[in-house]
């Protein structure tokens, strides 16, 4: 994706996550209803993770995918839960670290590092987000990884491949937006352990 088309992506994610967020919402409401009225039930119980782990991934596109500027902050807390809700509904666990505020552009550039991560660990395992001045560390630890070596090459080129398939965008998007804010991203990796750094 060319780095003028970055903004346009970021406009139309924006909206379409605006334009799910209330209906999801008002299917939550309603479950809500209905357990109060019919109580609980295994198949209730289903429908009620699918609609909060639907909620929670609406609200991470909404951070990764959406327009974003530096006049905008999000709070540890809202952090926190949307990466704690979105824990529930997967293998792999988040320990957000940082507790200040973080400008949300900062914030969609880890949340697009969280998938790269979250695509290389199908068993499951532990990120850990830390943030040391103005430089990000993210450490993710497996019991086995599943690197695909051209897709994680594709972070550190300047022209990144757009030949990717749909639940791959984040390793073509993420390059671009952190050339656009002048960062340079480093990677470590091991068969238990992988390291970013922007």
């Amino acid at each position: 994706m060319p780095p003028s088309n970055s903004g346009l992506a970021a406009l139309i994610g924006s909206r379409i996550c605006h334009d799910l967020i209330s209906p999801i919402g008002a299917i939550g409401n309603g479950l809500e209803l209905l357990q109060m009225t019919i109580g609980d039930s295994p198949e209730m119980e289903l429908i009620a993770d699918s609609v909060t782990n639907a909620q929670a991934r609406i609200k991470f596109f909404r951070v990764a995918y959406g327009a974003a500027s530096d006049t905008q902050a999000i709070g540890a807390i809202e952090i926190k839960t949307i990466l704690s809700d979105l824990a529930k509904g997967g293998r792999v666990n988040f320990d957000w670290q940082p507790d200040a505020d973080i400008q949300r552009s900062e914030v969609r550039l880890v949340f697009l590092a969280l998938q790269c991560f979250e695509s290389a660990m199908p068993h499951g395992g532990t990120v850990v987000i830390k943030k040391d001045g103005p430089s990000w560390m993210i450490e993710a630890q497996s019991g086995r990884f599943r690197i695909e070596p051209d897709l994680w090459g594709n972070l550190s080129l300047t022209q990144p491949s757009t030949d990717l398939a749909p639940a791959q965008l984040q390793f073509a998007l993420l390059p671009v937006l952190l050339a656009d804010a002048g960062r340079r991203l480093t990677a470590r990796m091991s068969d238990s352990e992988v390291m970013l750094k922007f």
